[in-house]
Parts: structure tokens; C-alpha cells; sequence
């Protein structure tokens, strides 16, 4: 069961100016890290295919994820969201730590795990925020484990509207990327 909402209707958020400024700057910090990471990256092959497996398995996740989520219709619970209130942060988490592994370079690796746990909190708190203030008691029931999960086929139309297809031409760009380094340095 849903919460419908009219088209364009906002709901105050009690969430601190700080934390929006923080969050307002994710894809400009993400950038910067991205860009410093590259530069400093030493990939090897073993290191390309052992993080290439690691971001695999965080795409797959994310991939799965994206298949169930219908963002701001619902509280989604199928899927892996029977199991973990935010499997595509966990996916992100999953390809920085691939994306780290694979560079095998001790700065890229602060840097990944700087980044995502500053923007993942971030992005945690603000997304519970708006959760709890769109669907009040049907969220709280979802986070205390208590709604029975919702039976819903995967769909890669989901998956499209979702825009997780940009995910996953990210990952393949940043494993060429990768790998064209290997090959430039040999």
C-alpha cells in the first residue's frame, strides 16, 4: 500500500542546511575524486580482474535493485529490498571498493572510502527523511522488518526508468579506462 501524493505537493524536511550543502556537491566532489583516482591508479591485470569482480557483484546488486524500486510510488520490498533497506548503496559501495582494488593504489583507496562514506551517509539520511515524511508508518513498518514483502516480478523497463543502464556504461568505461592505463604504462 502506497501513500499518494498531488503532483508537485512538498513536504518540509527536517533535515540540516549542512547537510544539503554536502549533499548539493556529490557529483562536483565526485568528479574531483574520479579524476584524481584515475591519475593516480596502478592498475595491474590481476588488479583489474579482482576489482573488475568486486564491481561485478555491486552491479549485479545494483542491476537487481533497480529491476524492483519504484521510487517515489511506494515502499518497495521485493527483491533484494526483502532483505536490505538500500541494496544500491550497498551496490555503490561494492564498485568503489572494486574501483579501489582494481587502481591498487593506497591514495585511490582513501579517497573511494572518504567519498563514499561521507555521500552514502548523506544519502541514507536524506533518503530516510523523505521516506518516513512520503510514507510515515508504512516506512517505519518496512525498516522494523514487519510488512510482509511485496510479490513482484524483476523488469528491466524498472531497470530503463531507473537509469541504471548509466551505471553500468560507467563501470565498463572505468574498467577500459583501467585497463588502457595498464596497457600505456607496460
Amino acid at each position: 500500500m502506497s501513500v499518494d501524493r498531488a503532483a508537485g505537493e512538498v513536504t518540509p524536511l527536517p533535515v540540516s542546511p549542512g547537510l544539503l550543502r554536502v549533499a548539493r556537491i556529490r557529483v562536483a566532489a565526485g568528479f574531483v575524486v574520479s579524476v584524481a583516482a584515475f591519475w593516480l591508479a596502478r592498475p595491474t591485470w590481476q588488479s583489474l580482474a579482482v576489482g573488475g569482480t568486486v564491481g561485478l557483484v555491486g552491479e549485479s546488486l545494483r542491476f537487481w535493485a533497480a529491476g524492483h524500486l519504484e521510487k517515489e510510488r511506494e515502499v518497495t520490498s521485493s527483491g533484494p529490498y526483502r532483505w536490505m533497506r538500500h541494496p544500491l548503496y550497498v551496490g555503490s559501495a561494492l564498485l568503489g571498493i572494486g574501483f579501489a582494488v582494481a587502481a591498487r593504489h593506497v591514495a585511490v583507496a582513501l579517497l573511494v572510502v572518504l567519498y563514499l562514506g561521507i555521500w552514502l551517509s548523506v544519502a541514507v539520511r536524506l533518503e530516510e527523511t523523505v521516506l518516513r515524511a512520503k510514507f510515515g508508518d508504512e516506512y517505519g513498518r518496512y525498516v522494523d522488518g514487519a510488512d510482509v514483502p511485496t510479490l513482484r516480478r524483476f523488469s528491466l523497463d524498472r531497470v530503463r526508468r531507473n537509469r541504471e543502464p548509466k551505471t553500468v556504461l560507467g563501470v565498463v568505461v572505468a574498467q577500459v579506462l583501467l585497463a588502457a592505463k595498464i596497457v600505456i604504462d607496460v
